[in-house]
């Protein structure tokens, strides 16, 4: 069975576009620094490596918020016809990114403070601690972190086989919907 089609605009808009692109981008080179600087031992590199790495969360944090904003005020494209199993699929799959665009730098920054090193987003504003310090919740949090970090990249490896799968098996224009241009 599949999913009715609306009245929805066949593509996402400009913006729409951007957030997804630049937030994907973000997203990948965030968990790249991420897993790279954990295994450095303490130097200037790590440490700088670090406030790159809270900056891109924080950005993150603050782009997702605009993001979800934007899907809830604009709405989206139609689906295209696929089985209900497979809507179903990839609304889950969407929804489960957006609330670990959240979690993910939300665990990070709470993390952060816990250990007792305060997030300050790009060098100039100091952001509140979280959560107060204390190394034993810190250690909880860094592993939830990273938990979360493992999950939000199999959801976007799952996007991703979800895209590829439209364009080259399906052949249905979906992916064309995200792609600047005509």
């Amino acid at each position: 069975m599949n999913t009715p089609i609306s009245t929805a605009p066949a593509r996402y808009g400009a913006l729409a576009m951007a957030l997804h692109w630049v937030l994907a981008l973000g997203i990948v080179c965030a968990f790249l620094v991420g897993w790279y600087m954990s295994d450095l031992p303490l130097s200037p590199m790590r440490l700088k490596l670090f406030n790159w790495h809270k900056w891109a969360g924080i950005t993150i944090l603050a782009l997702s918020g605009f993001r979800l904003l934007w899907r809830l005020i604009k709405r989206p494209p139609a689906d295209v016809p696929m089985p209900i199993w497979q809507a179903r699929a990839a609304h889950a799959v969407h929804w489960l990114l957006y609330l670990s665009f959240f979690a993910v730098p939300l665990a990070g920054w709470a993390y952060s403070s816990a250990a007792g090193f305060r997030v300050v987003w790009f060098g100039v504003l100091p952001l509140p601690n979280l959560v107060p310090i204390d190394k034993a919740l810190a250690e909880q949090l860094k592993e939830l972190h990273s938990l979360l970090a493992w999950g939000l990249a199999g959801l976007v490896a799952l996007h991703v086989a979800g895209a590829l799968k439209h364009q080259f098996i399906d052949k249905d224009g979906l992916i064309q919907r995200m792609l600047p241009g005509r």
